[in-house]
């Protein structure tokens, strides 16, 4: 027999198999049911902090080690000087964004030549942008992942073509975990859902070349999320 028939043997047997349902692992009445309840996903899901303290907690960590940066403030002051700061310490000269609250705030602040995705925009000028400021849907503290879609964060390319995203979020955006998440999508948006929705964890990154870690291959190389 030769290899080829091997493998494709062992795919034959491991298709007899059924694979268990989301949320239904060790759980023999939930398998058989059609539709398993999401709650039964956090059976096997990572544990989160009950309190909101805990939960931010649980996200700063796990955004650290995705390699973002993330930051809580107590008002926009504080919002504004770490907009101002960041901008000067990485010498921006142009930005990209789209309309919202706090976008808006955040490019006011800063003052710079701004791309609005929204309203359209010449392609090569985005190109030249320095960072792309979104708003967002929702912060994952389980994951450290931040939520955002092409119709509430300035289309596809902002997050994407930028060489830093920044993300402005509002403290009630915090969701404790993933079910969590896609129930917040699910209820914002049903049935009308956008056609793009990313769960964004941390900067682009590829280890594909000799397991060596690179930023940036295939999008942004950081990600600053600021939170009010």
């Amino acid at each position: 027999m030769s290899e080829r028939e091997k493998i494709l043997g062992r795919i034959r047997e491991a298709l007899k198999v059924k694979a268990p349902r989301p949320g239904s692992h060790g759980d023999p009445l939930v398998q058989a049911a059609a539709e398993p309840p999401v709650s039964h996903a956090r059976d096997w899901l990572p544990s989160v902090g009950a309190s909101v303290e805990e939960q931010f907690a649980m996200f700063a960590r796990n955004a650290a080690d995705l390699k973002a940066e993330f930051q809580l403030f107590a008002g926009r002051d504080e919002l504004r000087a770490a907009l101002v700061s960041l901008c000067a310490a990485e010498k921006w000269r142009r930005i990209a964004s789209h309309g919202g609250e706090l976008t808006d705030f955040a490019c006011q602040a800063i003052g710079l030549p701004v791309t609005l995705t929204d309203r359209g925009y010449d392609v090569q000028a985005m190109e030249k942008c320095d960072a792309g400021i979104t708003e967002c849907d929702a912060l994952i503290a389980q994951t450290g992942g931040v939520v955002v879609n092409s119709r509430g964060a300035g289309g596809r390319a902002l997050s994407v073509l930028p060489p830093h995203h920044v993300v402005i979020a509002r403290r009630e955006q915090l969701v404790a975990d993933l079910p969590a998440a896609f129930a917040r999508l699910q209820s914002k948006y049903a049935p009308d859902f956008p056609s793009m929705i990313s769960f964004i964890t941390g900067p682009s990154r590829t280890g594909d070349i000799e397991r060596i870690l690179v930023l940036g291959a295939h999008g942004p190389k950081k990600l600053t999320i600021l939170c009010l």
